[in-house]
């Protein structure tokens, strides 16, 4: 996830992170099992590299090329040679957390599940070096975003519909066809239950044996400012006072710092491109803190707990309730272990920090860890720039674990095979005993930061109201004293016409009176001698 801002000359903000602060384990025997690009009855196959990079194979210039695919931005990028492409002239750096990808603006012929798109913009990179790790021998040489088009930074250097998204080109080239959507199953590594699945992606299909997702609710996208458009991502509401259960079975409760979010929910982004999902930083310490053992991470930035704890964690959205597995709840993929040096298991629900919005625009991203147990569906709607629906853009998701089985798959992998989830070591702390992940000076800068930024429109909206009361004070009071001189001059006017007399006199004091209180706001009692 890349997360921009629109106002760039009314808030010096940074780039937001896409990736992990550590390496991720992956031996090199699997990097050699690359999926092909073939889609099978309409699929497109996706790749795992140890649950923390989901990638599938693109077609560009006539290369074949291996990318991430990720939900949470909308451009494409690729390095490496790419033939019979066409330089633009036009550059555009891409800033993430632990590097940048840089590079200039490049057509090519585009293929992706059978649809081709010829002239397709992208960023040909020639630097990785920026990046902690190496992408290449993490199973992938680009990105492909799977964000609305108005998140494109290509699409806004370009400034015309020859750089939107390679998403909405596939749309916007097959007007005929209503079902603007994309779907994506993604399967786990580690798992005695998922041996035989594959990750699976689609656009404009359903893959068998998932049709029941046509009758989940359709979840309304939730909208950004129009002025910030660019932070647009595919966010959506929890359920009102119950978004998060945690492992006590209690909702989690938390406030949103979104203006516009109902009270008692929460905005929650899918994201495919974040490994661990962030989350304000009460939930994960309500998640992990009162469990036996657990120590936080400034390091990693997330809490560190015995990987024999099943944590139970479940998400609510439409008003229905995905679990999420207790092996994503926690992850032994990244060789962490306590102060102490015994192994530990890594709290997947990590307090949102680098990603936190300051323009306040969602709560929490829902990366992999989550996604693992939906198949999901988005239906990009009117977000198709020059699209010919007007439909609202929405999302569908489909629980993928079972509960029971899941526990199961903890027990055999986590807890060799012998049932202790009901040992007293892993009995849930008192609430009273939780402990609370501590707060950066960044941080607490930060949320301070978005206190004023998020409600920039109100603010906006406030100056506006007070610069036309002050305008209209003034012309109110030009109007009056431009009266109060009209009766000034009919008053002297009158007094000279009066023939000197004492009537005369009488006539030019009632004036003068009049033109005063007209003027001053007075009672009109004080005389004046009119001139003669």
């Amino acid at each position: 996830m890349r997360s921009l801002t629109s106002l760039p000359l009314l808030f010096a903000l940074l780039a937001d992170a896409a990736t992990l602060p550590f390496h991720v384990h992956s031996p090199n025997s699997f990097l050699q099992s690359r999926q092909s690009s073939t889609s099978t009855n309409g699929t497109i196959p996706v790749g795992n590299t140890q649950n923390s990079f989901y990638y599938s194979n693109i077609t560009l210039g006539g290369r074949t090329i291996s990318v991430m695919l990720d939900t949470g931005s909308s451009d494409l990028w690729v390095t490496g040679s790419v033939p019979s492409t066409t330089n633009t002239g036009k550059s555009v750096t891409l800033s993430y957390a632990v590097g940048q990808a840089k590079g200039n603006i490049n057509t090519a012929t585009f293929q992706f599940g059978g649809y081709t798109v010829n002239d397709q913009a992208f960023l040909l990179v020639t630097d990785t070096s920026s990046f902690s790790t190496n992408i290449h021998a993490e199973g992938y040489d680009g990105l492909l975003g799977l964000g609305p088009n108005t998140g494109s930074s290509i699409y806004k250097e370009l400034d015309n519909a020859s750089g939107n998204s390679p998403m909405n080109r596939i749309f916007q080239n097959n007007a005929s066809n209503t079902n603007n959507y994309i779907t994506l199953l993604l399967n786990r590594q580690n798992d005695p239950a998922s041996t035989n699945v594959t990750g699976q992606f689609t656009i404009g299909e359903i893959v068998p044996g998932y049709e029941a997702i046509s009758n989940m609710p359709q979840v309304a996208i939730e909208k950004v400012y129009k002025l910030t458009d660019q932070d647009q991502h595919w966010q959506v509401l929890t359920d009102k006072d119950k978004g998060i259960i945690g492992p006590d079975g209690q909702p989690i409760q938390a406030d949103s710092i979104v203006p516009k979010a109902p009270d008692g929910q929460l905005v929650a982004v899918f994201d495919s491109g974040y490994t661990l999902p962030q989350v304000p930083r009460d939930v994960s310490d309500a998640i992990y803190g009162r469990v036996q053992g657990a120590e936080w991470s400034a390091a990693y930035g997330a809490w560190l707990i015995p990987c024999g704890q099943l944590v139970n964690i479940t998400i609510n959205i439409g008003g229905n309730a995905y679990p999420v597995h207790p092996l994503d709840a926690s992850s032994s993929d990244f060789g962490v272990t306590f102060a102490n040096g015994g192994t530990a298991c890594l709290g997947t629900f990590q307090p949102v920090t680098s990603a936190f919005s300051l323009l306040g625009e969602y709560d929490m991203i829902l990366g992999m860890a989550f996604l693992r147990n939906t198949y999901t569906l988005i239906n990009f709607g009117s977000m198709v720039s020059s699209g010919s629906t007007t439909a609202p853009a929405y999302a569908q998701l489909l629980s993928t674990t079972n509960w029971d089985q899941a526990v199961q798959d903890f027990i055999a992998v986590r807890q060799g095979g012998q049932n202790q989830i009901g040992a007293a070591q892993y009995a849930l702390l008192p609430a009273g005993q939780e402990q609370h992940s501590p707060e950066s000076a960044a941080e607490k800068k930060a949320h301070y930061e978005e206190e004023v930024l998020s409600r920039w429109p109100y603010i906006l909206a406030g100056c506006i109201v007070f610069v036309v009361l002050v305008v209209g004070l003034c012309v109110w009071r030009c109007c009056k004293r431009r009266r109060a001189r009209r009766a000034r001059a009919a008053a002297q006017a009158g007094a000279s016409t009066g023939g000197g007399g004492g009537a005369g006199r009488r006539g030019g004091r009632r004036v003068c009176a009049a033109a005063r209180v007209a003027e001053y706001g007075g009672s009109g009692d004080d005389a004046c001698e009119p001139r003669v």
